[in-house]
């Protein structure tokens, strides 16, 4: 959900609006051509691919014979260091992830490998979609031993985060979006979910934690998988990374498909030792329930933030289904049965009003 520093040409063109035009008086486009120039000793073509809404531009650049992707991030205005720190971190782990080239801190430039438009969301089907999610948990474990980077420690997910990512939900999506004014009902039932939500988050193993592990910050290129938007990462819940991936906000897959994955990667986890051996399968399932709870949560606001904003539309077409996963799973735990019924009833139906 942050803005990262690698992007796909085709996710950029559909949730990123052209803000930047590019003239032969734009001087840091001038600039840029002129390091890019520097770095291949020859002329090389530029693509704006777009700029987002904030301040950063994107390029595709072209030699004879390979092309690249570089950002264009104003230091003054853009913190480039987590990106940086974390990608170096995750090499160092063998994650892969796009290559750096060439930096210029400075002046706020990063060259990178150009892992092409393909996301993991645009290859999978129902004949697939196990042996990717397979290869792409396969990840986790070594995304969990990345603990910290060369800034430090990372960030821990702890009581405070937590409640600060669950509060997106009534302040962008309830009060900004649909305008809703709660009853003291339901802040009360609002206020014992997200402590239950909390709870459950503190209760987990810690591990090194992604926080955006989904099929479109996985791009594919020759068969293989690459990491990106990982700048966000911190010390986490061992389950975050798994159900963000197997609940992911854009796609469902059959209850069938994911309960195999999660307890396939449960089993992984306590063969590796990343969970005792004496937590049990019904443990980490709840874990992983209420875990993905919480993430939807944040979800369906963050999409509402993303419009009111940031002026990025493409999002608010995903609040149906992370709603549905939120009422659906909440349906199962007798002591969120009424909080499921209230998304149903109440939040729902605004999906096809105006959402």
């Amino acid at each position: 959900m942050g803005c990262f520093l690698f992007f796909s040409a085709a996710i950029i063109k559909q949730f990123y609006p052209k803000s930047h035009e590019v003239t032969l008086s734009d001087a840091r486009f001038l600039q840029l051509k002129q390091w890019l120039q520097q770095q291949f000793d020859a002329s090389v073509d530029m693509q704006l691919i777009s700029g987002d809404a904030s301040f950063r531009r994107y390029f595709r650049v072209t030699t004879a014979d390979k092309s690249y992707i570089v950002a264009d991030s104003p230091p003054e205005k853009v913190d480039n260091r987590p990106f940086l720190a974390l990608a170096d971190a995750y090499h160092r782990q063998g994650i892969p992830v796009p290559a750096i080239i060439a930096v210029d801190a400075t002046q706020g430039f990063i060259l990178q490998q150009d892992l092409g438009d393909q996301s993991l969301l645009s290859l999978l089907t129902s004949d697939n979609v196990k042996r990717w999610y397979q290869q792409a948990l396969a990840l986790l474990p070594q995304i969990a031993a990345v603990k910290a980077s060369i800034s430090g420690p990372l960030p821990q997910y702890d009581a405070a985060f937590v409640q600060r990512e669950l509060e997106i939900f009534p302040q962008w999506l309830l009060a900004k979006h649909w305008h809703l004014t709660l009853s003291d009902a339901e802040i009360q039932q609002l206020q014992q979910v997200f402590a239950l939500l909390t709870e459950n988050a503190l209760a987990q193993p810690l591990v090194g934690m992604h926080r955006d592990f989904h099929s479109r910050n996985l791009m594919v290129m020759e068969k293989q998988l690459y990491v990106i938007d990982f700048q966000d990462a911190v010390l986490g819940p061992i389950t975050y990374d798994a159900v963000s991936l197997l609940r992911d906000c854009y796609v469902r897959w059959p209850d069938a498909v994911v309960d195999a994955l999660r307890d396939e990667y449960y089993q992984h986890c306590i063969t590796l030792g990343l969970l005792d051996r004496q937590t049990s399968a019904k443990q980490f399932c709840r874990w992983f329930d209420l875990m993905g709870l919480q993430r939807h949560l944040k979800a369906a606001g963050i999409f509402a933030r993303l419009l009111h904003r940031d002026g990025k539309s493409g999002y608010i077409k995903d609040i149906p289904l992370t709603l549905a996963y939120v009422a659906d799973i909440s349906e199962r735990y007798p002591e969120l049965f009424s909080f499921s019924q209230w998304v149903r009833q109440r939040l729902l139906p605004l999906c096809g009003e105006n959402s």
